[in-house]
């Protein structure tokens, strides 16, 4: 499957008619709602309303998991025409257009939080003269660390397409001062799998330090699918006990021929042979064939 940052640069990729797509399309609405939710039990906010920073926001539908949590939030995205989508949907969160590679500036301690949605992977690439990846990286991260409050997390689901931008994404996140890791959902699974990215700025005494364990679950699921085929693949070879052989077929064929009054050579242990004829079978069917159209065939062997 095709990547949407291998075809051209976010701002134009996601034009008004492919926003329009994404906006409307209600398995994609689904799949980006429980990424949200998963970022924000992540984010492990206190309980009281809080301002986070969406990065990538889009057509509003993460902002709008924050909302439904309770919480304020400012996004932005780099399409313009996503953030048209969000303006006619209402959605209750400030918007404004920025480039995360470049590190839109805030009030330093600004925010409690921050999530991000199918958005970092763009960064990792070269979409215009002068970029380079790790450090327009460095540069988000660095931005993004001075507007978090002490102590606060930020989540960043993302798409990696190798290993390397896994390594590439975390090694800039901690140059900028972050501490954390990568949490991964369903490790096992090639579908359900999921990145997050779970850093913290600094050190604070209410906010635990250690990353979560990634969902497991998955496993379970795909245990219980083994074993259902498993079981439809006994009962497939249970129900062909009674199913004819290539060699059956053979000799009843030659049977109801012979009652037909067909002349018929006689049974032998090579008669249904399966496997490659050799040149001396080839030969001998020839000849076969050709004495039962009463052709003269001579009786010698098949010599090479």
């Amino acid at each position: 499957m095709s990547r949407p940052e291998h075809y051209a640069p976010a701002d134009i990729f996601y034009n008004d008619e492919e926003a329009a797509k994404y906006a409307s399309n209600s398995r994609m609405i689904e799949i980006q709602t429980k990424m949200s939710n998963r970022a924000l039990e992540l984010c492990l906010l206190p309980d009281r309303p809080c301002l986070l920073l969406d990065i990538g926001c889009g057509s509003g539908i993460s902002g709008e998991a924050i909302t439904d949590a309770g919480h304020m939030w400012i996004g932005y995205d780099i399409s313009g025409s996503m953030l048209g989508i969000a303006e006619k949907r209402e959605v209750d969160g400030d918007l404004f257009l920025a480039d995360a590679g470049h590190g839109p500036r805030f009030r330093p301690g600004s925010f409690d939080g921050a999530i991000s949605i199918s958005a970092l992977q763009w960064l990792c690439n070269c979409d215009k003269k002068g970029h380079e990846p790790f450090r327009r990286l460095r540069l988000f991260f660095e931005r993004l660390y001075l507007c978090l409050r002490k102590g606060a997390r930020a989540v960043m689901q993302f798409y990696p397409e190798t290993a390397g931008q896994v390594e590439m994404i975390t090694a800039a996140a901690l140059r900028a001062g972050f501490g954390g890791g990568v949490v991964v959902d369903y490790p096992h699974s090639s579908k359900a799998k999921k990145h997050y990215l779970v850093v913290y700025a600094g050190l604070s005494g209410d906010m635990p330090q250690n990353i979560p364990q990634g969902l497991q679950g998955e496993i379970e699921e795909s245990k219980k699918s083994i074993a259902v085929a498993q079981r439809e693949r006994f009962k497939r070879k249970k129900g062909s006990k009674g199913k004819k052989s290539y060699k059956d077929k053979v000799f009843e064929k030659k049977e109801h021929q012979r009652q037909q009054g067909i002349g018929v050579r006689k049974d032998t242990k090579y008669t249904a042979r399966t496997g490659k004829k050799t040149y001396k079978d080839k030969v001998f069917e020839k000849k076969e064939h050709q004495r039962q159209q009463g052709i003269g065939v001579s009786a010698s062997s098949a010599r090479r």
